[in-house]
């Protein structure tokens, strides 16, 4: 066990996963956040079934069904015309990033870890990276991602839209909201002038989803956005979690998962003086698997051939090939 101070950079839920993980292993952890927190942030706020498990480890499964999420039962994917439908084996969650950032940020710091409200760099000492994606992209037409939450009718479903350009993932969260992200290369977002209104609008499937909703925040636009896992190197003393180790498609909705599952193995293996390159093998291990059905599936959307691939699947086998191997990580 080590007894020298862990350094967290970044408070989202893969730093304060990592933070709770470390406390539990009598760690003494500094949790270093520089923006403004909690804060909305583009994501897909849908949270997997796996994550039951992951928060009850972590000893925070009660505060987090205290913001009472949104129950998601149903997967609703379209491609183009075709439509694939199916109920999950478990219960999934809507939860925005506001609402779990404050709660795990709270329970962390509750339990011991000091928060400095500060820009840290991973220069001396133990180092958790949490501090998001880190990544430029060289590709001619960048990827960005928007984000809006809706008032409105509640629906207890995922809805995906796909077509070869665009992905626009729709549920219902806390507080009888309805969160809608999307992701667009840079050249379709110009011609609708980078307003997600126009360029939903232009979509009917999309346009008859949303009309009966009312648009309560202004479009948050981030990017560009860079797939990929970081699974090879890492300093000495250095333990890179969440999107700061790899950024998974946003279709599969697994990146909030895949923040609470390698923030645990990070917290653990950080404490227990597990080296950083057996922690990275550890979590290549984890998500390998389903950061390689994301890539596939992904040209597969873009050749026009993902319709093919649905019908040929059961749905539950879907979702699962696009899951990280939690059952490793416990």
């Amino acid at each position: 066990m080590r007894t020298e101070p862990i350094r967290v950079i970044g408070a989202g839920p893969a730093g304060c996963s990592a933070s709770l993980s470390a406390l539990q292993q009598g760690a003494h952890v500094t949790i270093f956040e520089k923006t403004r927190f909690p804060r909305h942030k583009v994501c897909g706020e849908f949270l997997s079934p796996e994550a039951v498990v992951i928060l009850e480890r972590l000893g925070v499964l009660s505060e987090f069904l205290d913001l009472r999420p949104h129950p998601v039962t149903e997967a609703n994917v379209f491609f183009g015309a075709v439509n694939k439908r199916w109920k999950l084996e478990e219960s999934a969650f809507g939860i925005s990033r506001y609402a779990l950032d404050s709660a795990l940020l709270g329970c962390a710091v509750n339990r011991g870890a000091e928060l400095v409200r500060e820009a840290a760099e991973p220069n001396h000492g133990l180092t958790i990276l949490a501090h998001g994606r880190q990544h430029s992209s060289s590709r001619k037409d960048r990827l960005f991602g928007f984000k809006a939450h809706y008032s409105g009718p509640l629906s207890h479903s995922v809805d995906l839209y796909f077509d070869r350009k665009m992905y626009v993932g729709i549920n219902c969260i806390e507080d009888r909201l309805t969160n809608v992200c999307g992701l667009a290369p840079e050249s379709l977002l110009r011609e609708h002038g980078f307003d997600p209104d126009s360029l939903l609008a232009a979509i009917p499937r999309l346009k008859e989803r949303i009309s009966p909703l009312c648009r309560q925040m202004e479009w948050l636009i981030t990017g560009p956005l860079v797939f990929g896992g970081g699974f090879g190197q890492a300093a000495p003393g250095v333990y890179p979690v969440g999107d700061a180790l790899g950024f998974v498609d946003p279709f599969t909705g697994s990146g909030m998962l895949g923040a609470l599952v390698t923030g645990l193995v990070a917290g653990r293996s950080c404490a227990q003086a597990v080296p950083s390159a057996r922690y990275l093998a550890e979590c290549k291990s984890i998500l390998q698997s389903q950061y390689g059905a994301a890539s596939l599936f992904r040209k597969l959307v873009s050749w026009g051939l993902a319709d093919k691939l649905a019908w040929l699947l059961p749905g539950q086998r879907l979702f699962s090939l696009t899951r990280p191997a939690v059952a490793r990580a416990l």
